[in-house]
């Protein structure tokens, strides 16, 4: 039986429940997100309910069902950052794109997600945007870094002092 939305990897034919976890992962991997059309799909494969999937999957911060933003932001709120004004770079955020945690705004551009560490504490307060750390963030390089990604411009152009790497290889 042919399934459009199943990734190949999981076998189908036995509809194994215990399949749930690495089939949402799969489908999570290709598509960014797990959409309600997965879901319903999966429950009828593996014939459980909408609700036990849903259970699952929002128990893991790795599954998302919303559509992921072209630019991904996270603003760090563990206790260095917190300290060092990451409250306040989340009030900004918020200001300027009118989103808040877990949102993408209206054109897709960039989803927003505020996450309790990022690991660079010695560098707070930080912001990763698109894969790359920011390091010392302030609201006002904030302010600029957004704009650029309004503009879709590249963020880091291998001379910005204040991202990780460029520190890393001082």
């Amino acid at each position: 039986m042919d399934h459009p939305n199943v990734p190949p990897p999981i076998q189908v034919d036995d509809c194994d429940p215990s399949h749930l976890i690495p089939l949402l992962q799969r489908i999570q991997q290709q598509e960014g997100y797990i959409s309600e059309q997965s879901v319903r799909q999966i429950a009828r494969l593996l014939k459980i309910s909408e609700n036990h999937i849903y259970g699952v999957a929002s128990f893991y911060s790795q599954f998302h069902f919303q559509k992921p933003g072209k630019h991904h932001l996270k603003v760090c709120l563990g206790t260095a950052c917190h300290v060092q004004g990451g409250v306040q770079l989340a009030q900004e955020v918020e200001k300027q794109l009118s989103l808040r945690s877990g949102e993408t705004t209206t054109d897709g551009a960039i989803d927003y997600e505020e996450v309790a560490c990022l690991g660079c504490c010695a560098q707070a307060a930080v912001v990763e945007i698109d894969g790359v750390i920011y390091a010392k963030m302030t609201t006002d390089r904030l302010v600029k870094k957004l704009n650029e990604l309004r503009l879709h411009e590249p963020l880091c152009s291998g001379a910005d002092e204040s991202s990780l790497s460029a520190l890393a290889s001082a």
